[in-house]
């Protein structure tokens, strides 16, 4: 087998730390994989990864070989890419996951275009709103709004989400409509849970420069914006949810603002994906589409 394909395989093995994993995502047998990564360890006479009835992981060695085979392997596509730019066209499977509503209202719609523009591209669009493993699951990349932990990934900016706090006209109606902060002891909020670490996220506000929470009150805890608009919408309390989210709601009437000048802070919109200098033109031309695309979109 070619040394190249060698290190491919090596390389997705420790991505998704699995024999059986890398096998599916590259379309082999697991036996070649295997077979393949023991030709390279026989080649370069080290033991690269720990193998167990659960989880492969690399060895010392196995991690440093890693980032080698990594900077080779982008070395050799961007020495081809210097030929073939410009002669063919981004083409492929292009696996991507965003958030549920993001997914739902703004990409869904506008991915006819993205299909026609590049007709050689097959989009896996996975839409969910707990944090996904990039890597483990064998994504090309990833839409995240809020903060970012130290994930090792590459990030690309692509906005701010502004987010406004919305309740019923029934709700307000039974508890009077609050004006400041000061007014949230006497209310109840609909509870948001992380999908991913079940964390109750606080009521949060802005002064100056100074974040505030508050811990309110509420009978309902949901794991979705999908089901806080719902809830919110029937009543239940009051949300803090990005405005392009209940846009509709709001010009309708079955939503309305409240404390306008007292909004939590915009959550950034980040495209995260796995090595910059191994990124393929699939994934590059969906990052320049998407950025304008979002921005319109939360703007509009």
């Amino acid at each position: 087998m070619d040394r190249i394909d060698l290190f491919r395989i090596f390389v997705r093995v420790v991505e998704v730390a699995s024999f059986t994993r890398a096998a599916d995502t590259l379309g082999m047998p697991r036996s070649s994989v295997s077979a393949a990564v023991a030709e390279l360890e026989g080649r370069i006479g080290v033991r690269l990864l720990h193998r167990t009835t659960r989880r492969v992981a690399p060895t010392q060695d196995g991690t440093a070989f890693y980032e080698r085979c990594l900077r080779v392997i982008a070395d050799v596509e961007e020495t081809e890419a210097l030929f073939r730019q410009g002669k063919t066209k981004p083409s492929g499977k292009l696996r991507v996951d965003v958030p549920g509503r993001i997914g739902r209202l703004i990409i869904a719609p506008a991915l006819a275009g993205f299909l026609d523009e590049y007709p050689e591209i097959d989009v896996s669009l996975g839409v969910t709103d707990r944090t996904v493993d990039l890597v483990g699951e064998s994504l090309d990349c990833v839409v995240r709004v809020g903060p970012l932990g130290d994930s090792g990934l590459i990030a690309r900016a692509l906005g701010t989400l502004p987010l406004i706090n919305v309740a019923s006209p029934a709700y307000l109606a039974r508890h009077g409509t609050p004006q400041s902060p000061a007014d949230l002891a006497g209310h109840w909020a609909i509870h948001y849970a992380s999908p991913s670490s079940g964390r109750v996220e606080p009521w949060e506000w802005m002064e100056g420069e100074t974040l505030r929470t508050l811990h309110m009150p509420g009978r309902v805890t949901v794991n979705s914006a999908e089901a806080s608009i719902a809830c919110c919408l029937a009543g239940l309390g009051l949300i803090q949810i990005p405005a392009y989210d209940v846009r509709e709601a709001l010009r309708s009437g079955t939503l309305v603002e409240v404390m306008p000048q007292h909004h939590a802070a915009s959550l950034p919109m980040t495209l995260l994906y796995p090595h910059r200098q191994h990124l393929s033109r699939r994934v590059q031309v969906f990052a320049e589409w998407i950025e304008p695309l979002l921005k319109t979109a939360i703007a509009a």
